[in-house]
């Protein structure tokens, strides 16, 4: 777990901040591992307990499922969460939530899933998958999958967020397309952006932050935050805080 710590923002005309008497932690890419999220909720709680604040919003980065083995108990936690604190939770979608609906629809698409730990995800729902399935395989496991699929999990994968924004601050998954405002950035470079967004160093306007490019340690740049420390290879899942002008991680 990374050690908290406050840093600045450099580079910046201004210093980015929040509105007073709001906080912000926002989580990176769980990649279904659940004792993970558990530890870092459990943690943002005691902190919340210690240190009071008016209005606190949890930012997820999205990335909630595959590669781990734990997707279904990811899920079941946010869904179980967002219930009991719909005004407090920010859930954004990540590139590989839109497999979950996509290879229900379309069973070829297998192939394409489980080279980003998409069988991981359908063996935490008790499924049984093999690495080289046929096309009537890929089908029937499709079906299978749309039966134990839980509404509950259809649902909030279906209400993901692609941006939210507070003070000077743009959250999303994967970036922007740089050179467009943020009010027009599309869908499939918010879920799968990479280099032309990590290597430029232009003013978005906003201090965009971010997860799924994964780094060993959280990076701090003049336009940009990355907060996904590649929990489900390296055990670590980041939590940044943001209060007034102020970062901290957990």
């Amino acid at each position: 777990m990374i050690a908290s710590r406050t840093a600045v923002l450099r580079g910046t005309p201004r210093r980015a901040t929040l509105p007073d008497g709001v906080r912000i932690y926002a989580i990176g890419d769980i990649h279904g591992c659940a004792d993970l999220l558990d530890d870092v909720i459990a943690r943002m709680e005691s902190h919340l307990a210690d240190n009071p604040v008016h209005r606190h919003i949890e930012v997820f980065l999205g990335d909630y499922i595959d590669r781990g083995p734990a997707s279904h108990r990811v899920l079941e936690r946010l869904v179980t969460r967002y219930a009991l604190h719909p005004e407090q939770m920010v859930c954004l979608k990540g590139n590989h939530e839109t497999y979950v609906d996509e290879f229900i629809k379309s069973p070829s698409l297998l192939q394409s899933w489980q080279t980003l730990g998409g069988l991981e995800t359908l063996m935490s729902y008790g499924m049984k998958p093999t690495l080289k399935a046929n096309a009537a395989a890929q089908i029937q496991l499709a079906a299978d999958f749309d039966k134990v699929l839980p509404n509950s999990h259809r649902q909030f994968l279906s209400r993901l967020r692609l941006t939210f924004s507070c003070g000077d601050f743009f959250f999303v998954h994967a970036g922007i397309r740089p050179g467009i405002a943020l009010e027009r950035q599309r869908e499939e470079d918010m879920l799968w952006i990479r280099e032309d967004f990590l290597l430029c160093e232009d003013d978005f306007g906003k201090i965009v932050v971010h997860g799924h490019s994964p780094v060993l340690e959280p990076e701090v740049r003049s336009n940009r935050i990355n907060v996904d420390t590649g929990a489900y290879a390296t055990g670590r899942l980041t939590c940044l805080i943001l209060e007034r002008d102020e970062i901290d991680f957990l």
